[in-house]
């Protein structure tokens, strides 16, 4: 079972994944963004985990729902209402349990991403956050490693296609051959799953 600990260190591992990753975050998001995903990110994500272990929440539901809040209140440009509205609505989902499972934990993630995806717009193909999102909670069930290995073949799987949605979409076909930045990072996001476990895959909880 996952409790408010393994979330808090979900949202631990995510903010030093991100801290590793932001300069090449950036590079993604220079020829098609405004070269301010990384650094954007960063910041975000420092304050979750500041804010976390300086008043740590006592349910997960909790846990996720500060962490959204404050990527809202700390990210600039559209990162932060996605990622917060992402974490939130799971957080929100996920009400006031003391522990889930993982297929708990899977349908509070798709009930996230569902709000995402109103929010932005966006659906899969649009080469946006979704395309590392949709096939991540749609393996969760499976395993954390398998939402992982599904995240990053999705982010990927983003460089040929054209945008459609965000800022990158302006671009047109001059998108195509870039790397979407927001479904790398949420590949991060994903993969901080098997960190938050004392042994990877330890914290795969049922």
């Amino acid at each position: 079972m996952l409790d408010a600990d393994f979330f808090r260190r979900w949202m631990t591992a995510t903010a030093a994944s991100v801290d590793r990753e932001a300069e090449r975050l950036t590079a993604l998001d220079s020829p098609i963004g405004d070269a301010d995903h990384g650094s954007n990110l960063q910041r975000g994500f420092r304050a979750v985990r500041d804010a976390l272990d300086k008043e740590p929440p006592v349910t997960p539901g909790a846990v996720l729902t500060q962490a959204g809040r404050l990527l809202v209140s700390t990210v600039g440009g559209a990162s932060g209402p996605l990622y917060g509205t992402l974490l939130r609505r799971t957080g929100k989902a996920l009400g006031e349990a003391a522990e889930v499972d993982r297929r708990q934990l899977a349908e509070a993630l798709r009930a996230g991403v569902d709000a995402v995806m109103k929010l932005g717009g966006a659906e899969p193909g649009d080469k946006t956050m979704i395309d590392a999102l949709v096939p991540a909670v749609d393996a969760l069930g499976d395993s954390f490693a398998s939402a992982r290995d599904a995240a990053r073949e999705g982010s990927v799987a983003t460089t040929p296609l054209l945008a459609r949605k965000g800022r990158a979409s302006y671009l047109g076909e001059r998108s195509i051959g870039h790397q979407d930045p927001g479904a790398t990072s949420a590949a991060l996001l994903i993969a901080a799953l098997l960190d938050a476990g004392p042994d990877g895959e330890a914290g795969d909880g049922e």
